[in-house]
This record gives C-alpha cells, sequence and structure tokens, in this order.
C-alpha cells in the first residue's frame, strides 16, 4: 500500500535498515550478491495471511533476524548512484544502501510451499509468481522421481469446507495461495487424477454422452481423434451440450431441490419451474468467468445432501461458508464426472487442450530419464560358483561349519 514507508518490506519488523544493520558483513556480502543475481528477485513484504502450517510462505528477505540502528546520513544521490555502478560498494552503509534500492527494484513474491504426498511424507520447494502448476509438477518429478504421467495433479483442500480442487496446469500457484486466510488449515497435495485429462482421452464420454455405454466403450482411437479435432482444432472449443436435473442446496437451510439445469459456454442456467426449455425461459445461475469449481466431501452428512456426489461454484476469495457458494448435487458419481469436467472445458476453452499437450509432451521426454534411474542394478560376477573368472588376488571364503547334529531324546 502507498501508505507504507519505503523501508518497511517484511512481516515482524519496524525497520529493514537496523535489520540489515545487525547481518554480519559475510552474510550481507551474500546478500547484495543474491539480490544482484537475476534469478534471485523477492519482494520482501509479505501478506500475513500467507503464513500457514500447510502452505509456509515467507519472502526472501524475511529469513534474517530484525530490528536496529539508523544509518548514517547519505551522500548526494546522484554521487552515490554514480558510485554504485563505477565501484564495488566497500563499507557497511553502502552495501546496506545498495540492498535496499535493490529490495525496492524486486518485484516478484517467493512462497516456500510444503506439498504433502499420498504416502505421508512431504516435499518443500521454493516457488515464485511467475512459476505455473506445469513448472512445479517438473520440479517436484525431479525430487520424488514418480512416473512423470499426466495424471498427476496439485491439489488444494480445505477443511473447513471439506472440499478439494486440483490446480490446472496454466494456473500461477502462488496466486492461489495468497487468498488463503492467516490460520487456515487449507493443504496442498500431490495426487493422481486419472479424471484431469479424461475429457481428452476419452472425448466420447462428454461429446456422446446421451448415447449408451456400450456405444461409447466400444469407439476407436481414430475416432476419438476426429471428436478432438472437431472441438478443439479451431480457434474455438465447442463446450459439451451438458443438461440435465441437479439438486441446488438452498441458502442458509439444509434443503435441496431439484432443478433442470444447462450448460452452455457463457455460463450455467436453470429451467424454472412450469418453464420450457427454450432460450427465452432460461435464467443464468452463474458465470464462469471468475470461479472455480470445486468437488466435496462427505455433503451428505453435513448437509444432509441427497447424495454424496457434490461440488460447488465459489469465488476463489472465498474460504469459508458463505451465502455466495453455490451447492450443487448429482444422483451418481458418473454425472459428477460429467458436471465438473464439462465445466472445467467450458470456463478453460482450447488453454485446456493445450495444456494436455504440453504434458503428454513433457511425460514422453522424462521418462526415459526415469526408465533409466529406476534400472535394475548390474548382475554381480559370483566369482565363487566361477573361479575362471575371478581375479589372481581373489581369495574364496571359508567353507560355512558343518550343522550340528541332532539333538538325542
Amino acid at each position: 500500500p502507498g501508505s507504507q514507508t519505503d523501508s518497511t518490506f517484511s512481516i515482524g519488523f519496524t525497520d529493514l535498515n537496523e535489520s540489515l544493520n545487525e547481518l554480519e558483513d559475510h552474510d550481507l556480502d551474500a546478500l547484495v550478491a543474491d539480490l544482484g543475481s537475476k534469478s534471485t528477485t523477492s519482494d520482501g513484504r509479505l501478506p500475513a495471511d500467507q503464513q500457514t502450517s500447510s502452505c509456509a510462505a515467507t519472502s526472501a528477505m524475511s529469513r534474517e533476524p530484525e530490528p536496529t540502528a539508523a544509518l548514517p546520513p547519505p551522500s548526494n544521490p546522484a554521487e552515490s548512484s554514480e558510485g554504485l555502478h563505477m565501484s564495488e560498494p566497500q563499507t557497511k552503509a553502502e552495501k546496506i544502501k545498495l540492498a535496499l534500492e535493490k529490495l525496492k527494484e524486486a518485484k516478484v513474491r517467493k512462497l516456500i510451499v510444503k506439498v504433502l504426498m499420498s504416502d505421508g511424507s512431504s516435499k518443500t520447494l521454493m516457488v515464485d509468481e511467475r512459476q505455473t502448476v506445469r513448472e512445479v509438477l517438473d520440479k517436484l518429478f525431479e525430487k520424488t522421481h514418480c512416473d512423470c504421467s499426466i495424471d498427476w495433479s496439485l491439489c488444494e483442500t480445505n477443511p473447513e469446507l471439506q472440499i478439494e480442487r486440483g490446480f490446472e496446469d496454466h494456473e500461477h500457484l502462488v496466486e492461489h495461495l495468497s487468498v488463503w486466510t492467516r490460520f487456515t488449515e487449507n493443504k496442498i497435495y500431490l495426487v493422481s487424477r486419472p479424471q484431469k485429462y479424461l475429457m481428452f482421452t476419452d472425448p466420447q464420454v462428454f461429446y456422446m454422452w446421451k448415447k449408451k455405454n456400450a456405444c461409447l466403450s466400444g469407439i476407436n482411437e481414430q475416432a476419438k481423434q476426429l471428436l478432438l479435432k472437431e472441438h478443439f482444432g479451431g480457434s474455438t472449443q465447442i463446450v459439451p451440450d451438458l443438461e440435465g436435473k441437479l439438486y441446488l442446496k438452498e441458502v442458509g437451510k439444509k434443503l435441496w431441490k431439484p432443478l433442470y439445469f444447462m450448460l452452455r459456454a457463457s455460463g450455467i442456467y436453470y429451467v424454472p419451474k412450469g418453464k420450457t426449455k427454450a432460450i427465452s425461459d432460461l435464467i443464468c445461475f452463474v458465470r464462469l468467468e471468475k470461479v472455480n469449481i470445486h468437488t466435496t466431501n462427505n455433503y451428505k452428512q453435513k448437509y444432509r445432501a441427497p447424495t454424496d456426489f457434490c461440488f460447488i461454484i465459489k469465488h476463489p476469495c472465498i474460504q469459508k461458508e458463505s451465502h455466495y457458494v453455490k451447492f450443487l448435487c448429482c444422483d451418481d458419481e458418473h454425472t459428477l464426472l460429467l458436471w465438473v469436467n464439462s465445466i472445467r472445458i467450458a470456463k478453460y476453452g482450447t488453454v485446456l487442450y493445450k495444456n494436455y499437450q504440453a504434458a503428454m509432451k513433457r511425460a514422453s521426454s522424462l521418462q526415459p530419464l526415469h526408465s533409466a534411474a529406476h534400472k535394475a542394478p548390474p548382475k554381480t560376477t559370483n566369482f565363487e560358483d566361477n573361479p575362471h573368472e575371478a581375479p589372481p588376488d581373489f581369495i574364496p571364503p571359508p567353507p560355512p561349519p558343518p550343522p550340528p547334529p541332532p539333538a538325542q531324546y
């Protein structure tokens, strides 16, 4: 905020000048060098709501202990800036001044993110606001040596709302973590989600959903490619014309009423009671530009939903229960799969298809490396069984002692 003083860069510290003054000389030199490199720029200002237990967020500067004493009065600004460019800073005051100037220029936020694994372990890595989820996944592939499948996804969980959502590969992780509240219990998991790109591996499920399952299972690969070309090959995508009965939770109540919903490229619509499916009768339920879709957990018990196959639609900044959250319930798991992924297609369009292509390309390039890393170790030669292959200095081990005689009773 403009009201903040230029010297306030870190949470919990009143004067960055004093903090830098208290650093040892070698630490200050390392800091200046770090800020000078192109690979490390951090804004030092960290919103309080990013300090959580599950996603430990901190700026590159807030790791050093702070408060201090005032700096000596600065020399002529023109002379100082010229001196900084002409030679390396020599005194501690010059180094501190250079560090402050570089901090003002630094605009990239960095978070320390803890990602939980399905086996109970975790991986910690630094993420800056320019990195996409796809780049973070690649980092995790290097750390975990997993199979690099396109099904791997970063998912956020919100225990308070009992929801989860898989981040899209093109999204910027820091942007979404920045809306978490201060004392949140949200967590990030690396999980395998086979439904992540199901709309591209099995497009007939979404674009031929009115046909019987027997017809859908018998479609060949060539027909699938034709469907992809028809619906994603152009500059714009064609949204599945999905429609059907869903249950809508009434605001502030645990009552669910059935309505007939229709998915269109511009959003989700429903047919009012007593009206037809004509365009003039449809009422817009929600636009998709500024909302995300989340799957739920155990809503049958929490909200008395007709089934446990529910999903919600909400703005990313809403982290607690609110009347702005839209609660919907499906009759079965297959219907839930259709609606969740069809809404993703309507929201992200061809970007989703580009994510899939990039994931396929990345998986094919990383698979040989993964296979080589997990290749079985070479078989060692047993010189005892093959004495003719043994080196000249090989000494065979002594024979094992004979077994003790059987006990006599």
